[in-house]
């Protein structure tokens, strides 16, 4: 298995019609928080794997958590639900927007767990899609050679422990600050436009950059 990579990324996926909201509140909010609050947003996940996220898997390193309370990002950029959402045809989404309006939220890993513990926040990652039941969870830096680098490093997952390790997610509870977000890494021009726009307003404007080869 791959050594850990000294300077790892994160990334969080959303439509870009979503970053007005989250530029106003000044964080990312996880699917039982959004619920809670009654927050209208363009949801891009699978309905059934969201309930049970919310209401079955339990973030076991942190007892009476769930996995819906967390802000989730993944390891990479170019996302297995990215190529779900890009072709398109899966029975289980309603979702037929296809990749271009998928934003990729980048966040530096080990500054995040840095600002967590000052924060006194709760944080986790998993070794493999959060939403498993097989999925088993950290909350020590220790621990991340548990996770398959070589899987997340892959753009080949037709092998099943390549797909289920480029799953790996990284959690962080209750809310995520929109100034931890250093890029938004997106399709295209038109979309950068839009990014512009929706955060021209804020004090924390992270770089856009147009990245062609996060997608399908």
């Amino acid at each position: 298995m791959a050594k850990v990579p000294a300077n790892p990324k994160i990334y969080h996926i959303t439509h870009v019609r979503n970053l007005p909201q989250i530029v106003e509140a000044g964080v990312l909010w996880p699917d039982a928080k959004r619920i809670d609050m009654g927050l209208d947003c363009d949801v891009v996940g699978m309905s059934h794997v969201k309930r049970r996220r919310l209401l079955e898997i339990e973030v076991t390193c942190h007892a009476g958590t769930h996995v819906g309370d967390y802000v989730p990002f993944y390891f990479c950029p170019r996302s297995i639900m990215l190529y779900i959402l890009y072709m398109g045809n899966h029975p289980e989404i309603d979702y037929k927007e296809g990749q271009e309006p998928i934003v990729h939220l980048q966040a530096d890993l080990h500054s995040v767990i840095e600002w967590a513990e000052k924060q006194q926040r709760r944080w986790a990652f998993s070794d493999r899609n959060a939403g498993t039941y097989l999925a088993r969870f950290f909350n020590q830096v220790d621990h991340l050679a548990e996770i398959n680098w070589m899987a997340i490093a892959s753009t080949d997952f037709r092998d099943m422990v390549v797909k289920e390790g480029k799953q790996a997610e990284f959690l962080v509870y209750e809310s995520f600050p929109w100034r931890l977000v250093e890029r938004v890494g997106v399709c295209n021009d038109r979309v950068a436009d839009q990014v512009h726009r929706a955060i021209v307003q804020s004090h924390e404007r992270p770089q856009v950059t147009v990245k062609r080869e996060w997608y399908y």
